[in-house]
Order: C-alpha cells, then structure tokens, then sequence
C-alpha cells in the first residue's frame, strides 16, 4: 500500500517509512497537488485536514488521521492498515522514502568514520540521496520508540 502524507504529518511520514512503508511527503506541497499526486501514483490521503478531505477529488481515497502525537498517530494508521510495523523495519530511506540497498563493506570504506567502518558489519545505501544506514545506537533508540508505542498491542 502507498501513502501520501500531508504538510501536518512530517513526523508520521518519517516513522512510517522507518517501518518500511511507502510514504510520499513534502512540507510544502498544497492540498490540490497533494490530491493529484495521489491520484497520479495511487496513494491513499494521510490527513488531518478536514477542508481536504471536502475535496471532490479526495472523496474515498484518504485516512483521517486523529491523533495528536506520531506516536498516537503511528498507532492509529498501522491498526486501520494491518502494517506489522516490525516486518519491514528499516529498509527505507527516512529522507527520500526509496528503498535501501545492501552494499559491500569496502564500497563506502572511504564514505564513514574510520570507527563506525571497523566496528560495523552491515551497510545500507539510499540510491536518491546516497545516505549511508548501519546498525547504531539511533536504531536501538528508535526500536525503543517502536517497543513503548506498539506495547500491548
């Protein structure tokens, strides 16, 4: 399933594509392009937006999103969806929202700190803005995010 996130729902886009998700998203797009786009690459409207969703060409083709906060928000879209949010954990570029690849080692030898490069053993490249993932602590902090949200579910 594809998404399409609106200017109020950046921290959403993010996480969501942390779990592995298909989430387009742009602070600055406008609600009419927003529904285009949408409609172009067969996205389903994330939105807060109660005008937008008034919208004739957004009738049926959007999620009300109510929470206040990502995290409530995260919850909310992964329960109406049935996304395990566990099951495509980091394979997406949080900033571009294209998949990562696996690369050699000694590809991006020259592309990381010289101790991040001795003490990791896997790498993951964005091919849109060439970031470089491994396995850190950032990640171990947002598996600690995902495990106090989805607690209980």
């Amino acid at each position: 399933m594809k998404f399409i996130a609106d200017a109020m729902l950046g921290r959403l886009a993010k996480w969501m594509r942390a779990i592995g998700c298909d989430v387009a998203y742009s602070h600055k797009i406008e609600d009419g392009e927003l529904v285009n786009r949408a409609l172009r690459e067969g996205r389903l409207i994330l939105t807060r937006d109660t005008l937008l969703i008034k919208r004739r060409k957004a009738k049926g083709n959007f999620f009300l999103v109510e929470g206040n906060s990502y995290k409530d928000q995260l919850k909310q879209v992964t329960r109406q969806f049935f996304i395990d949010p566990y099951q495509n954990l980091l394979t997406r570029c949080i900033e571009c929202n294209i998949p990562l690849t696996e690369v050699d080692k000694e590809q991006i030898m020259d592309a990381v700190p010289e101790y991040v490069y001795k003490t990791q053993g896997s790498f993951r490249t964005c091919s849109g803005c060439k970031k470089i993932y491994w396995p850190a602590t950032h990640r171990d902090g947002m598996l600690e995010t995902l495990e106090e949200i989805f607690r209980g579910r």
